[in-house]
């Protein structure tokens, strides 16, 4: 399943209960793909792939975790 967020949108009750659901779903092996715009997001996401803008046109790939 793919995620796009909007979690910025969410007060901090409300953000963690998305991320205590996500979390549930992870450890019951499903796989979920977080479009995320928000930085702090991070640290609640063991595995991801960063990708940034280098240039135009152009990007890296960074694989966490």
């Amino acid at each position: 399943m793919f995620l796009d967020e909007g979690f910025g949108k969410l007060d901090s009750e409300t953000l963690d209960a998305a991320l205590n659901a996500l979390e549930s779903l992870r450890l019951s092996g499903r796989t979920i793909a977080v479009i995320r715009h928000i930085y702090h997001l991070t640290r609640h996401i063991p595995v991801r792939i960063d990708v940034k803008r280098t240039g135009v046109g152009t990007s890296t790939i960074h694989v966490k975790g």
